[in-house]
């Protein structure tokens, strides 16, 4: 899927696109544009509106749609598009229909949006609407239905565009028929459809995907030789890839010069992939050549621009650079996200040194910023791996102390495990009431739990039969094994 979103450079800049007054009266963007949650209607904002006779423009509600569009705010934007229909705000064109179609078949699926496109008039059965049914069906892998329907559009003369052959080589690639993807680009050519960037790099890509290095260059050659297309960075970054993957390094090195040739400069997107590529094949000046290139071209870097460079420098291991540009990106004025630090954290973990992540994380919660409990918890895998148990430990307390509900984290098993097994062992009484005690709160409590208390409580001389019956009070049976740890205390 990334590598799909990158073959199309349907590209839209994280930074928030608000429509702003010059003065300080609100617009009817700035009252729904807010309500961010998927779930909340913004029809009682647009009833509102109207209701408190504020003017309606519907090239300002337009906008709104193509904003939520960008933002992957699909069912507000249905929304919106759903009451300009209902209340008459403005004639649906085939455009707006098959805007609206679209978003249907991003909401509710392709048979809804079947259902309105058989509801359509014939005069708004245009290219338009069809090919908005036909990027449905590709986006659900309906590979009859597809064809079925690109057979209807050559009939009706509405397959004249690369945009509908594009979708069907998208739907080749979506559910990995890389090999079909070239005899599209064929029938594109026969039926006297000029390909565009697009085509050809999907085509680019199916060449690679199946290690056909020859078929990809001479389709790159092709792409070059064709006076209609202005070669762009992003197909030189898609051959560079599959150069580094086929560890060609040199032709990497030229197509990436290629690429940056070609960079659209008020973008940093461009310059990112160009980092993450040049950090693959370990060109460290590279990747901080681009990135001074990158701060002096952009008007300002981003924290996902932050992020790429901060992976980038994790991957080659150049943790002393990486610091300098967490300092860096703190001085820049950016909003705080615990995902920039995160990088290095997880980095200095994962290369075995958990004490600086560690150090990381006090430090960042002794200014009272947000931390997470999966970055405490990878922590504490980092320390287990070393054999520091005591201070994975302390870990795992400070992960489930900032354990909220429903927020999708989890405690790594292999964790928990591994310290309630060395609780049992060496661990002490307390230390394992209490990780238990937490571990409750996050999940549910199991056999392994009560074995590392019974454990404690056996080398400490306490009696166990209180715990046996809270084991049954939990409803966590007793097994051989919890019977010779009990009969540890006989011998």
């Amino acid at each position: 899927m990334v590598m799909m979103k990158l073959l199309r450079r349907i590209v839209f800049q994280t930074t928030r696109s608000y429509y702003s007054s010059r003065t300080n009266k609100p617009t009817l963007y700035s009252k729904i544009s807010p309500l961010g949650n998927p779930t909340t209607s913004v029809v009682p904002e647009l009833d509102d509106w109207i209701f408190k006779g504020n003017k309606l423009r519907v090239a300002e509600l337009q906008r709104i749609v193509r904003d939520f569009r960008k933002r992957r705010r699909f069912t507000q934007a249905l929304q919106v598009s759903e009451w300009m229909n209902k209340n008459g705000v403005c004639i649906f064109s085939p455009v707006e229909h098959a805007v609206h179609l679209d978003l249907i078949g991003k909401v509710q699926g392709y048979t809804s949006a079947e259902s309105y496109f058989s509801s359509l008039k014939d005069q708004d059965k245009t290219d338009k609407t069809y090919g908005a049914l036909l990027n449905c069906y590709v986006r659900q892998r309906q590979v009859d239905k597809a064809l079925s329907h690109l057979q209807k559009m050559k009939e009706l003369g509405f397959a004249s565009s690369p945009l509908t052959y594009n979708d069907i080589m998208c739907l080749y690639t979506n559910i990995g028929k890389h090999e079909k993807v070239p005899d599209v680009l064929t029938e594109m050519k026969e039926n006297k459809v000029l390909p565009d960037n697009f085509s050809y790099r999907i085509c680019i890509n199916s060449y690679g995907l199946r290690f056909d290095i020859d078929g990809m260059e001479r389709l790159l050659k092709e792409m070059e030789s064709q006076p209609h297309i202005v070669m762009d960075w992003n197909t030189y970054s898609v051959v560079a890839n599959f150069y580094i993957k086929a560890r060609l390094t040199s032709k990497a090195v030229d197509a990436l010069r290629k690429s940056e040739e070609r960079l659209d400069n008020k973008s940093g997107l461009g310059y990112n992939h160009l980092i993450s590529l040049y950090a693959r094949i370990r060109k460290k000046n590279e990747v901080l050549r681009l990135w001074d290139l990158e701060k002096s071209a952009c008007k300002r870097c981003l924290n996902r621009d932050y992020t790429t460079l901060l992976e980038s420098l994790v991957k080659l291991g150049e943790f002393d650079e990486a610091e300098k540009i967490l300092e860096e990106w703190e001085s820049s004025g950016n909003c705080y996200d615990f995902g920039i630090p995160n990088v290095v954290i997880i980095g200095y973990s994962g290369k075995g040194f958990p004490e600086k992540a560690e150090a990381m994380l006090e430090d960042l919660q002794k200014k009272g910023k947000v931390t997470t409990p999966n970055s405490w918890s990878v922590v504490a895998s980092g320390f287990m791996n070393k054999g520091e148990m005591e201070k994975a430990l302390k870990c795992l307390k400070t992960a489930l102390s900032l354990y909220v509900e429903n927020k999708g984290w989890k405690p790594n098993p292999k964790v928990i495990s591994g310290i309630l097994n060395w609780l049992g062992n060496k661990g002490s009484v307390e230390d394992a009431e209490v990780l238990v005690s937490s571990l409750r709160n996050v999940v549910p409590v199991d056999r392994e739990m009560y074995h590392a208390l019974i454990k404690t409580y056996v080398r400490g001389g306490k009696e166990v039969d209180g715990l046996l019956d809270r084991m049954k009070v939990d409803k966590v049976d007793e097994n051989e094994e919890t019977k010779e740890i009990v009969n540890m205390r006989k011998a």
